[in-house]
């Protein structure tokens, strides 16, 4: 283990899987129409425990949270800024679909490593097989690569959980890295 760091979080990714690891804590299985699991609309990322989980004993040489604009979240960008991340917030699509964000997180997860001039432990929040260049990259450099994500958002014989030196699951993390912001569901009368 390196004695820094660099996080790169795609927020979707822990966001939305959070939010699906809560409903399932909470009972709340999937439709049984569409075979969906819910999103528990309560549950928000602490930004600063999430940092302080992920770097352990490690100073954080960067930390970059990159995301999509859904214009009720934008609050969320500044919590995360408040909190000590590096924020890039891309548009969506006309057909709202999320676009750009593994792309900024492995140009500018290139960038640092290519151009720091010290090996770090990279940690990648995300279980996107995306990220594979770029932990190609930082493996030719000598650095470590972590991947860090909810156990339902990879696949551990895939190809980026194969790629990397360490896999970090965070539903053990669940309750250290976010908190319900009110309740749900709500109880029947």
């Amino acid at each position: 283990m390196a004695d820094k760091c660099v996080i790169l979080v795609d927020n979707s990714n822990i966001f939305i899987e959070g939010q699906k690891f809560s409903a399932r804590k909470k009972g709340i299985g999937p439709d049984p129409v569409t075979g969906k699991q819910p999103a528990d609309p309560s549950w928000r990322i602490n930004f600063a425990h999430l940092l302080t989980e992920l770097a352990g004993p490690r100073k954080i040489f960067k930390a970059l949270l990159v995301g999509s604009r859904p214009p009720q979240n934008d609050g969320v960008w500044e919590a995360a800024k408040y909190q000590g991340f590096d924020v890039v917030v891309h548009d969506r699509s006309a057909d709202n679909k999320e676009k750009a964000v593994d792309t900024e997180l492995v140009a500018q997860g290139t960038e640092i490593i290519c151009t720091c001039g010290e090996v770090m432990d990279l940690i990648i929040v995300s279980g996107d097989r995306d990220f594979i260049p770029l932990v190609n990259v930082a493996q030719r450099r000598k650095w470590s690569v972590e991947m860090v994500a909810f156990t339902s958002a990879y696949n551990p014989s895939g190809e980026m959980a194969m790629s990397v030196e360490k896999i970090v699951p965070l539903d053990p993390l669940f309750p250290k890295i976010g908190s319900h912001g009110f309740e749900w569901p709500i109880p029947a009368a």
